[in-house]
């Protein structure tokens, strides 16, 4: 069977007494639109979805018969946290590796990063406080801005520092 679209979430779809079979999923893969996977029990899964921009989800139901649901389970990767100690080193750090072109996620107001061993010695000499741990990247910031390098005015960073800083 081809999933075309997201049928629900199982945080708030009435599943009732139908067995779950869960999809693992790498978090860089939530936002393929077109792939084809094996569930925890072995049921093969085409994704397919039509519409740009779609994404999936822990939790996300993409396949749904009368004896079993499909979830979406992401799987848990090395990544960095950063501890913000304000909302400007909040804004700082976010740019800081939005400028890489690295996925940016929030989770529990700490700032996560697929791991990287240069740029965890970056943040490090930076003086981020910086940990390793092993989670899920569930929350994926979409924040695409056209920039460019020539010199154009005030940069983003200096708007967004600007409007944190006045009182």
């Amino acid at each position: 069977m081809v999933c075309k679209e997201i049928l629900g979430n199982i945080d708030t779809y009435n599943v009732g007494s139908k067995h779950v079979d869960k999809l693992p999923l790498e978090w860089f893969e939530l936002t393929k639109r077109i792939m084809r996977k094996k569930t925890k029990y072995g049921r093969e899964v085409a994704i397919k979805f039509l519409k740009e921009g779609q994404r999936l989800h822990e939790g996300d139901i993409i396949q749904e018969d009368e004896d079993y649901v499909v979830v979406v389970s992401v799987l848990p990767c090395d990544s960095i946290q950063i501890s913000p100690r304000n909302i400007v080193e909040m804004g700082t750090v976010c740019y800081e590796i939005g400028n890489k072109h690295l996925p940016v996620f929030i989770q529990d107001e700490k700032v996560l990063v697929p791991y990287e061993k240069p740029l965890e010695k970056l943040l490090v000499a930076t003086g981020y406080d910086v940990e390793k741990r092993h989670c899920k990247l569930l929350n994926m910031l979409k924040a695409n801005i056209g920039h460019s390098h020539a010199n154009q005015g005030p940069s983003l960073f200096s708007k967004i520092l600007d409007l944190t800083t006045k009182q």
